[in-house]
């Protein structure tokens, strides 16, 4: 984990929160964070570690992008650089009370996003301990990176990011 760009959308909210929470806990680290209106996507290969982080957001709100949400531009764009066998990292959040059927399903998005671009993506996060009935952003009992939920588990933030970091450098 040389060099490291956290990379987030929405700006605002819970996201932002999280995104500068990781940030801050990677400190020690050469690490640049942006929200992805702030990112010169020129500078993606410039990177050892990328780390995306999104909200759960419905498919219809992912396909017809707008102002609220830059993933599919920001993914589009990206076609145009070759990021095959870069380190990347997820992280989502969502909400298991309100939206269980759905919990993180943005992580599922981000995930199918890069398969095309042959990234190994590490920091997969175990599902036990959360309390959801379905998800995109789950396979095998994993999901596809850190899942939070800042509305009913805000306390269990930080300790989640800490593991996860520990787990992101033994990964990298």
């Amino acid at each position: 984990m040389e060099k490291i760009v956290l990379l987030y959308w929405p700006k605002g909210g819970s996201v932002d929160k999280s995104a500068h929470l990781i940030y801050e806990s990677l400190k020690d680290y050469k690490i640049d964070i942006f929200d992805l209106a702030s990112f010169n996507l020129e500078n993606i290969q410039n990177y050892d570690l990328i780390i995306l982080g999104n909200s759960t957001v419905g498919a219809e709100n992912w396909e017809d992008a707008d102002n609220n949400n830059l993933w599919f531009s920001f993914f589009r764009e990206l076609k145009k650089y070759n990021i095959s066998n870069q380190i990347v990292a997820l992280f989502g959040l969502g909400n298991q009370v309100l939206y269980p059927a759905h919990y993180v399903d943005g992580l599922g998005f981000l995930y199918e996003e890069l398969k095309p671009s042959n990234v190994n993506v590490i920091g997969k996060w175990p599902t036990k301990g959360y309390s959801f009935t379905d998800s995109e952003g789950v396979e095998d009992d994993h999901f596809y990176g850190l899942a939070l939920d800042e509305d009913f588990e805000p306390e269990l933030t930080q300790d989640r990011i800490n593991k996860w970091i520990e787990q992101l450098k033994k990964e990298s």
